[in-house]
């Protein structure tokens, strides 16, 4: 790690820390350090779209539906095309997979293609960009399994535990990059006076004692009779703990974010409201996962209220998967009263 990261006098870039980062690893060529700076200028391009939405006249709907069954705003689809257009031409990855497209999004012929996959939710919370609240891009990164040649499916149906690298960008008050390679996790926030990521949240952990619970409560009536008594629980209405605080968003990355920061616990569990959607509305492979790992870096866990996220196996691209994640006790706490409960 970067021993004066605490130094005030050290401006540390996003460049600067990946290639200290690669330093611990001496079988590393490079890619992967390139591939994160791609995405973090991605991010650059995104956040100078959402803070100008209304001047560029880039907010609303456009009419479509993606695959999710939901309307495509206009900032989807610009940073769906940024994320994909910065990184189809650059020899690193295999293939890619985004929320807004049903099939994966191969490398075009004309160009090489690379050891990696690249998963991705362009525009997270994105029914919230009218009302200007933080909305984020989720995004991990595998090694493919296929040898050669095109990128496949299953090269992006692969568990958790693969993720060479994960992160989000939240782009509210300021646009922050919080990633990890598999060696903690690192905030930065982006100066808009130089245009650059700098490190602001190095080794960031979940604190031991969670100040939050973060749940659409408007939704108790539809949960599991363990997910209600879980939320009991958190409430102090059982009498165990005192109780906590409830924060909610509606912008997963967010809410991530702040459980991250804050400690507590997130989730988004199953419900019956939707008898389309019996396994939550949160999708595995590109949003679910990726926290996840991250929460992992950070001391937590993430969860489906039965199993260790990380351990499942997808079976499909836009898999959905109710999610527990945060502080690692409450997260195993949410498993006990579902096991007790609802089995």
């Amino acid at each position: 790690m970067i021993s004066d990261a605490s130094d005030h006098l050290t401006i540390t870039t996003i460049e600067r820390h990946i290639l200290e980062e690669q330093r611990h690893h001496p079988e590393a060529t490079g890619v992967l350090t390139q591939l994160l700076y791609d995405i973090a200028l991605a991010g650059k391009v995104i956040a100078s779209k959402t803070t100008r939405a209304g001047l560029a006249e880039i907010l609303g709907r456009t009419g479509e539906t993606n695959v999710q069954g939901e309307a495509v705003q206009k900032l989807d689809r610009f940073a769906d095309m940024t994320i994909f257009r910065l990184n189809d031409h650059t020899g690193r990855l295999a293939i890619m997979a985004s929320e807004e497209h049903d099939l994966p999004l191969p490398i075009p012929e004309k160009y090489p293609t690379g050891k990696y996959v690249l998963l991705f939710d362009p525009l997270d919370g994105s029914s919230n960009i009218d009302f200007n609240i933080p909305v984020g891009t989720i995004f991990g990164i595998y090694r493919r399994t296929s040898e050669t040649g095109p990128g496949t499916l299953e090269d992006l149906l692969q568990p958790g535990r693969n993720l060479v690298a994960a992160g989000y960008l939240l782009y509210g008050s300021s646009t922050l990059l919080v990633y990890s390679a598999g060696e903690g996790v690192h905030g930065f926030t982006l100066d808009p006076a130089v245009g650059e990521f700098l490190l602001s949240f190095p080794n960031i952990c979940i604190p031991e004692n969670p100040v939050y619970f973060s749940v659409n409560l408007g939704y108790r009536r539809f949960w599991s009779e363990g997910v209600r008594r879980y939320t009991d629980y958190l409430q102090g209405l059982d009498g165990q703990i005192k109780g906590l605080s409830l924060r909610y968003v509606g912008s997963l990355v967010a809410d991530f974010h702040r459980t991250l920061f804050s400690g507590g616990v997130f989730y988004y569990p199953a419900d019956t409201q939707d008898p389309g959607k019996p396994h939550g509305k949160l999708r595995l492979t590109y949003e679910a996962a990726p926290l996840a790992f991250l929460a992992q870096q950070a001391g937590g866990l993430g969860s489906n209220g039965a199993q260790n996220l990380l351990d499942i196996q997808p079976e499909s691209l836009h898999q959905r998967t109710p999610l527990f994640t945060g502080t690692r006790e409450l997260v195993e706490k949410a498993e006990e009263f579902i096991r007790k409960y609802d089995r």
